[in-house]
This record gives C-alpha cells, sequence and structure tokens, in this order.
C-alpha cells in the first residue's frame, strides 16, 4: 500500500460497529466482529493460489479484517504451500516439526499423549524472537476435538490506538526484548536451552511498531517479549522501585490489552477450515478447554520484515 493511500486505511480500521459485508469478484467476506475477522466464502484456495487477481484480492481483505476464515478447504499440502508462498518465502520452526516433503509446513499436532503440551494458550504474536517475525501464517484443521480448542485472535492496532493518551506518550520510543529460550525453551536441559538462545539470540523491538503496508501504530509486546531495553533512564526512573516495579507492571499492562473482548474474535474450527492472519498488527490465543483427543494443525509462516 502507497503512503497516499495508508490514511484511508488506517481511518478504516478505526471504523465504528456499522459494518457492511464486502464481494470481490464471486468472493463474499462478512465480518465476524466489529473489530477483526471476517468469513471469506466463494473461492478454493487451491484454485486462488494459481490466479494473480484472487491473491490480490485475499491480500486486500486480510488488511482490512486482519484474520481470514475459509470453511470447507479440501486441499492437500502442496496447495496449501503454494497458497501461503503468493505472500512470501516460508519458515520452519526450531522447535515444531515441520512436514518432510514440505519445508515451512509446520506440524501442531496435539495428542492425549501430551497433555502437558502448552505452548499456544498464551496470547503471542508468532515468532517474535525473530529479528525479522513472520509477515503472517495460514493455518489449516487437519483434525479437531468435536468440542472445544477454538482459536482466538486479538487486533492490536486497535488495542494501541484505545490506549490512554499518557501511556501513548510514555511508551512512544521504547523497546523490549523477545525470547524463545524463556518461552519454548524453558522445560528442556539447560544445555539444549543455552544452545537454543545461541541460535536464536533475544530480538530486540520497538514497543509500538509501524504497519509497513498500511502506517499504522500497532502495540507490538506479547507473551514472549521479557523486558524493556531501554525504559532506566532518568525520566523514568527516581529510585528503584520505579524500575524494578514500574517497567514490569507498564510491560504487563500492555500485554494485557489483548485480553479485551472488544479487540478479539474466535473461531470454532472444523475439519478443512482454514486461518490466515496478518501476524504484524494480531495476536493470538489457542484454547486448550478440550479432553484429552488429537487436535492436528498444519501452519505455514511466512517470512517477514523487521519491524520499525
Amino acid at each position: 500500500m502507497s503512503s497516499s493511500t495508508a490514511p484511508a486505511a488506517i481511518a478504516a480500521s478505526a471504523m465504528p460497529a456499522v459494518v457492511r459485508a464486502a464481494s470481490l469478484g464471486s468472493m463474499h467476506a462478512e465480518p465476524l466482529t466489529c473489530a477483526i475477522g471476517a468469513e471469506v466464502s466463494g473461492v478454493h484456495l487451491g484454485a486462488a493460489a494459481r490466479d494473480a487477481g484472487t491473491m490480490a484480492e485475499i491480500r486486500a481483505l486480510l488488511l482490512k479484517h486482519r484474520v481470514l476464515f475459509f470453511r470447507g478447504q479440501d486441499i492437500h499440502r502442496a496447495e496449501h504451500v503454494a497458497f501461503a508462498r503468493h505472500f512470501g518465502e516460508l519458515e520452519d520452526h526450531p522447535v515444531a516439526g515441520s512436514d518432510p516433503e514440505h519445508p515451512g509446513l509446520v506440524r501442531i499436532y496435539k495428542s492425549p499423549d501430551t497433555p502437558n503440551d502448552r505452548y499456544e494458550n498464551a496470547w503471542h504474536t508468532d515468532a517474535t524472537w525473530r529479528e525479522k517475525p513472520p509477515f503472517g501464517c495460514v493455518l489449516r484443521c487437519v483434525e479437531c476435538p468435536p468440542v472445544g480448542g477454538d482459536t482466538m485472535w486479538a487486533n492490536m492496532v486497535l488495542a494501541y490506538e484505545r490506549l490512554p493518551d499518557a501511556v501513548k506518550a510514555q511508551i512512544a520510543g521504547l523497546r523490549a526484548r523477545h525470547s524463545i529460550e524463556a518461552s519454548f525453551g524453558a522445560a528442556m536441559p539447560v544445555d539444549k536451552r543455552l544452545a537454543l538462545h545461541a541460535q536464536f539470540p533475544d530480538a530486540e523491538h520497538p514497543v509500538v511498531r509501524t504497519h509497513p503496508e498500511t502506517g499504522e501504530k500497532v502495540l507490538f509486546v506479547n507473551a514472549f517479549t521479557t523486558h524493556f531495553t531501554n525504559f532506566h533512564t532518568p525520566a523514568n526512573v527516581r529510585v528503584g522501585q520505579d524500575y524494578t516495579h514500574g517497567a514490569p507492571a507498564l510491560l504487563q499492562y500492555l500485554v494485557s490489552q489483548a485480553l479485551i473482548p472488544e479487540y478479539q474474535v474466535r473461531w470454532r474450527w472444523r475439519r478443512n477450515d482454514v486461518a490466515m492472519w496478518d501476524n504484524r498488527s494480531t495476536q493470538h490465543y489457542a484454547v486448550m478447554d478440550y479432553p484429552p483427543c488429537h487436535r492436528k494443525m498444519e501452519r505455514a509462516g511466512i517470512v517477514g520484515d523487521t519491524p520499525f
């Protein structure tokens, strides 16, 4: 999106509760909440991946709604990968395994044998521990519980826009660290955890990033964020408690903005559903409320850029 069109996109993100369904060609996008998310019908993602015009329409819908949902997508893995690659190269995950025939297609398989596998049930933006976090992700449901196992997303542009002005002023220019060692690595033996940190040192990102396509401001802290890196200045710290208590409290307050229901959408999965989200402007949470059973998802993460 050019700089001349960015203000219009920003204005659209702040539109109040009157929301109209959008049709693009044979596709129809039905908003699911006033804040985020649309269900898109009238398109098969396998065929869409072979049509540049359709892909451009999907990208426009993604920028508008931030997360798109497609029901009944009976596509195979090669089509899943081909669709995601229209938006950029795919990335593997150092902890979750990928399909051996389709690098970048990460298998997120939960089973009754792994009841304590709880990496996803926290509000997070994928892989912010990378210097270049993902552009977005395309997630397909292979098998899901009969009830439970929903996923939720939050609009972090709206979360920033509705912060009090005093908080916006306080966090302007702040930067923070994001860690895979303190999250995925926490349960590993020490040697493996340190090796993971050596491979992926903590990344530092702005607390408020700018969306590279729309120019919107995004609140960019989440479960991977450990601490601010430039908070301890004379302007912020008079005595020790201003730092040892004040900085963590501020970070927790910012991270908690994703919990506000007015910023969220919740999706109940069916087999062959696909969700695609803009990882630059959202957080998500996989709800682990289901009894011992299988929940199998396959995710293509798309390489992003350096937040600014």
